[in-house]
């Protein structure tokens, strides 16, 4: 077959199925003309083995019938047997267009109606069935490659002022419709409830006590020249090393979790971070800040070159890293679609309003957009597919057709002979 050339290893497994059941079902036929012969041929030979040989040769010849005839009416159903001109076989190219209108009716009437939609998708629940396949490394993987081979292409052929002003203005309506200081108030809270401030502030911590220590001679000098100038120059030393210890003993005090100002900090900054969400001033500041930060044309500019930056990386080709970053995206949002039951019933929410509202009244334009597509393909093609994916079975006719066809006439040459007919 022709259009299989380029066909995937399933596709080839598929093949050799069908040729092996072909094997199969025409060596069954070659077998009972063997026997038919066979068995024709004693009877010539030896007449007194009329009553044995006889139910052989019926058997075999009932069975060829029943072979071709079958043979005929599979052949039929893809193509012309033996090319010849009869009416009503080569059923499916034929009647190609005829089948594609049909299966388009068949889907809008049978799958894309609106209570089959909603009902199904309710049953599916499509935010949950998709985190748990992403969440797979597998599924995210090959996803995260046929992206990654996809998308650079598809990036060198988009317009790039278009692309870049069409992202710029979705991100700004965006950025636009996040209130500015809840937001930041989520962000905060989740940084400091889960312990990272902490470790950020010991760190600088640590730091400032280095500076301190490495800086303690410049510290000194500062000291010596903001004094008076008929203070002793001994003094002065011994002011500003006991203000650099003095801090540096503070900052070892702090590293403790329970200390006044540690506790103090927390305070103001858990009640800063409440404040965030709920304080009406502070909320429109947020707002007036916002709205000033992206009306800012410098940020504008910023924003192109990077996203002039971020379209060049993506499209250089280097796919394996690009497919690395988008897995790890996708694994990510897998793990999280599992874990928010509040985002799964808003993404299932909004896939039966999809359905709903824009693709249950299109379900008519959809069937006729499959019977479009089939009525494209070429007729041999679509014959090679659907006998690829059928045709093993129908050789299980042939196969069946031979046994039945020898057992039914077998059957009638025993009622004959019991009849006296024969």
């Amino acid at each position: 077959m022709a259009a299989l050339a380029t066909a995937s290893v399933r596709d080839v497994q598929k093949l050799r199925d069908l040729r092996r059941m072909q094997a199969m079902a025409t060596g069954l036929l070659v077998a009972m003309a063997g026997v038919f012969l066979a068995a024709s041929y004693g009877l010539r030979a030896r007449p007194d083995l009329a009553g044995s040989l006889g139910y052989a040769r019926a058997f075999a010849e009932a069975a060829m019938v029943g072979a071709c005839a079958d043979w005929f009416a599979v052949t039929a159903i893809f193509r012309r047997p033996l090319g010849l001109p009869i009416p009503h076989t080569g059923i499916i190219p034929r009647n190609k267009d005829r089948i594609g209108q049909a299966l388009g009716d068949f889907l809008a009437d049978n799958f894309l109606t609106v209570e089959v939609l909603d009902s199904r998708l309710r049953q599916i629940e499509v935010a949950r069935w998709g985190g748990e396949w992403l969440r797979q490394p597998r599924n995210a993987r090959r996803l995260a490659a046929r992206l990654a081979a996809v998308l650079p292409g598809v990036l060198r052929e988009l317009p790039k002022d278009m692309l870049r002003e069409t992202a710029g203005s979705a991100a700004l309506a965006g950025l636009r419709a996040v209130p500015a200081a809840p937001t930041a108030s989520k962000l905060l809270a989740a940084v400091w409830n889960e312990g990272r401030s902490q470790v950020a502030f010991e760190w600088g911590l640590d730091k400032l006590a280095t500076y301190l220590a490495e800086n303690e001679a410049a510290i000194q000098e500062k000291v010596e020249a903001k004094s008076w100038k008929w203070m002793p120059r001994f003094i002065d030393r011994i002011i500003a090393q006991k203000v650099t210890t003095g801090l540096g003993e503070l900052l070892v005090e702090m590293r403790e979790p329970d200390h006044p100002w540690r506790r103090e900090l927390k305070t103001w900054i858990e009640s800063y971070i409440e404040r965030l969400a709920h304080d009406p001033d502070l909320i429109a500041r947020g707002e007036v800040l916002k709205a000033r930060l992206l009306d800012d044309p410098a940020l504008r500019v910023q924003a192109r070159g990077l996203w002039d930056e971020l379209i060049e990386k993506l499209s250089d080709g280097r796919s394996s890293e690009l497919a690395a970053r988008l897995e790890a995206l996708l694994l990510a949002l897998g793990e999280w679609l599992h874990a928010e039951e509040s985002a799964q019933a808003r993404l299932n929410g909004w896939a039966r309003i999809l359905a709903r509202q824009v693709i249950a009244p299109r379900r008519r334009e959809i069937g006729g957009f499959v019977a479009q597509v089939v009525a494209s393909w070429d007729a041999k093609g679509v014959v090679e597919r659907l006998e690829l994916q059928v045709g093993k079975d129908l050789q299980f006719i042939r196969v069946n057709g031979t046994l039945v066809g020898g057992l039914v006439g077998l059957a009638i040459f025993a009622v004959s002979r019991a009849l006296g007919l024969q």
